[in-house]
């Protein structure tokens, strides 16, 4: 069923189908508002959130409309994951519905007693989110966080999963952006020696909260996005559906609410259905929050790729690709956001450890 699914959104794709009869691969799925940092690069700091949970209501509603066909939930969004009292009752009724499931998480929470809860729990990949190789670089894009006890809270998760030979995805991320930029190796250097760990990735800034002037060209309109076609879409914690997690950062209208909608009349909206028919005329940029936006648009044959595979295999050859493309052995425009055309400076104390 979910092969056949991937089938007909691929078909959809390249015929530019602005009506499809299939859903999303995959969902990111906000269970909670609440979060415990601050971020200069995080929507939170222009997007007031409510400190509340989605409702049991909501989530299941999601999960048994998309069953048959969603192959994973990123239970990410604007909040911190186990600020969810509810997240582990969540993975495992995903599971319960051959739903594969992935988080972030800020790693402030990830003591040795959730580590372990964790680590028996059927949750898929983690991603360990740690913007910088320096206290003082860390310190100001995850502010409110102690560099020295997430650090080590990140450490002895990897080693715990390392010596129970758990099958869990670790993926430790950095976010490149102007303060840590030249901090890569140091952050490679360091989490390449850390048992557990599966993969290190850096992956580059696709918000305009740090660089507001960013954005498409007319020339990155030749190419449809991905997310109106395969997903993923973007649930709020209230039930609010979006096409992408952009459009709501960006003060798009929702599509519907799952509270009074079913997906599937979501999915095939007449906004969303506008949407697809401008992209796949190559006029992308008339959709307003289109046009703001700075995340990467693939090229088609990753697309293409992106729905040949199960959401599984995409998962683990998305770093490969990205560091082909990092490294230039495949173009890249292919996979890289929109070119800075302006951002936000880092202090000076941050900026003055990138001079060397």
């Amino acid at each position: 069923m979910k092969a056949w699914n991937r089938a007909k959104l691929l078909w959809g794709y390249i015929a530019r189908r602005s009506r499809l009869n299939a859903l999303p691969v995959e969902y990111i799925v906000e269970t909670t508002a609440k979060c415990n940092l601050y971020c200069p690069m995080c929507p939170r700091e222009t997007h007031k959130q409510p400190k509340a949970d989605m409702s049991t209501t909501v989530f299941e509603r999601l999960v048994r409309e998309a069953g048959n066909t969603a192959e994973h939930m990123m239970l990410i969004g604007l909040g911190e994951p186990f600020m969810d009292p509810r997240i582990f009752e969540r993975i495992e009724f995903c599971h319960r519905h051959s739903i594969s499931t992935l988080l972030s998480t800020n790693g402030t929470f990830l003591d040795e007693k959730l580590a372990a809860r964790v680590l028996d729990s059927p949750l898929e990949q983690i991603t360990l989110s740690f913007d910088g190789a320096r206290k003082e670089t860390f310190e100001f894009y995850r502010k409110g966080a102690k560099f020295e006890k997430v650090r080590d809270n990140f450490v002895r998760f990897a080693r715990m999963k390392h010596q129970r030979r758990s099958k869990l995805q670790v993926v430790i991320q950095m976010v490149r952006m102007e303060g840590n930029a030249a901090e890569v190796s140091d952050f490679v250097s360091f989490w390449r020696t850390i048992p557990g760990i599966d993969q290190i990735r850096i992956k580059e800034d696709e918000t305009n909260l740090m660089r507001p002037e960013a954005g498409h060209s007319a020339e990155d309109w030749k190419h449809p996005c991905h997310y109106l076609w395969r997903g993923p879409m973007y649930v709020k914690q209230n039930g609010d559906v979006y096409p992408c997690c952009q459009s709501y950062m960006l003060d798009g209208a929702p599509l519907g609410n799952l509270d009074h909608e079913p997906l599937t009349q979501i999915w095939n909206s007449p906004e969303m259905e506008r949407m697809r028919r401008l992209h796949a005329a190559g006029q992308g940029g008339k959709v307003d929050v289109c046009s703001r936006c700075c995340t990467t648009i693939p090229h088609p044959a990753l697309v293409t790729g992106s729905l040949l595979f199960d959401g599984r295999t995409v998962r683990r050859l998305l770093p490969v690709i990205e560091r082909l493309a990092y490294v230039s052995k495949l173009p890249g425009k292919w996979l890289r956001p929109p070119q800075r055309n302006g951002s936000r400076a880092a202090p000076a104390s941050v900026r003055g450890m990138d001079s060397r």
